[in-house]
């Protein structure tokens, strides 16, 4: 079984990209061929800065690496590595009807929000199911939000397939239901859009400033608390054992205890949770001749499995004998 899944170097991850997408993909490694790679093509739709976008490719590597996943068994690498999804994204898009990427939710959603429509806005679903097709994934984990995409994918490979022979396997969404919603500082689900994220491996001050600044409700320090709707709690969840979990929430519902001191415990175990994976990520980032080899050796794998599908797609389309 093929597993696939990608992440956007547009800007420093978060606590909410670890527990929703990079913690999940890295235990992928034990449960099939794992396929990552960093989407550096799709960030250029909303990152402009040529300095920006290499700093972050490179964080996102680090922050992967140093958090757990292992290359020995994923195959990691960066988009802009392989050239031949490019050309795969033109082939794909000849057998695409302009209907069903009208009908995507995220061009529109992107361009309400103010970012400029362009092409490559436009038709970042073809891009999509060519990383998807190029290396005949089986299974496609993504949130909610991305499965209208893999969707998309298999409606195109289905009328390539029908088109021009059985070439593409049919991938499978994994929707993450076992993750709830990261709520970020202000309630609202985490994301860097609406500046209410904390940092994976923020400086420590600056991470402590962001998790006392956590919204919570009115409720005096006497009071007793409800900790199924608290946001501190519910950050406090991802990261606490069962034990620390229930002793926490016997204290909201004692009463007694403010939501600061729930907050400085927050920053305490999310800090000493962290604390190997900083360690490691000063270790790569000393090395990152080292770093860049990974990438260049995943980079390798991944052509010679996209240039499989691509000989077999272009001779089903004419172009080779």
């Amino acid at each position: 079984m093929r597993i696939l899944s990608g992440i956007q170097p547009s800007g420093k991850l978060h606590i909410g990209n670890y527990f929703g997408m990079m913690k999940p993909a890295i235990e992928l490694q034990e449960k099939g061929d794992a396929y990552l790679f960093i989407a550096n093509y799709h960030a250029l739709t909303t990152v402009n800065d040529p300095s920006v976008l290499r700093e972050a490719t490179l964080d996102v590597a680090l922050d992967f690496l140093a958090c757990g996943l292992d290359p020995e068994r994923t195959v990691f690498f960066r988009q802009s590595d392989v050239p031949e999804v490019t050309e795969l994204t033109w082939l794909l898009s000849v057998v695409t009807p302009m209907g069903l990427l009208e009908r995507c939710h995220s061009f529109k959603d992107k361009t309400a929000k103010g970012i400029a429509a362009n092409h490559a806005l436009f038709a970042y679903p073809v891009l999509m199911a060519a990383d998807i097709l190029a290396y005949q994934s089986n299974i496609v984990p993504v949130g909610r939000d991305q499965k209208q995409h893999v969707e998309v994918t298999r409606d195109i490979a289905i009328k390539f397939n029908n088109q021009y022979g059985e070439v593409f396997t049919i991938p499978e969404p994994k929707i993450g239901d076992d993750v709830a919603v990261i709520p970020g500082t202000d309630g609202q689900k985490m994301s860097k859009s609406y500046n209410n994220h904390i940092e994976l491996f923020g400086a420590e001050k600056a991470t402590k400033k962001k998790i006392m600044g956590i919204v919570t409700d009115s409720k005096g320090l006497e009071d007793k608390k409800d900790p199924d709707t608290c946001n501190v709690f519910a950050l406090y969840k991802l990261f606490a054992e069962e034990e620390q979990c229930e002793e926490l929430a016997g204290l909201y519902r004692a009463g007694g205890y403010g939501y600061g001191d729930a907050k400085k415990k927050l920053f305490e175990i999310m800090w000493e949770h962290m604390a190997p994976f900083r360690a490691k990520k000063e270790e790569l980032a000393a090395d990152l001749t080292g770093v860049e080899s990974i990438l260049q050796k995943g980079a390798d794998c991944a052509r010679a499995e996209a240039r499989k599908t691509l000989d077999v797609v272009r001779a089903a389309m004419g172009l080779a004998g």
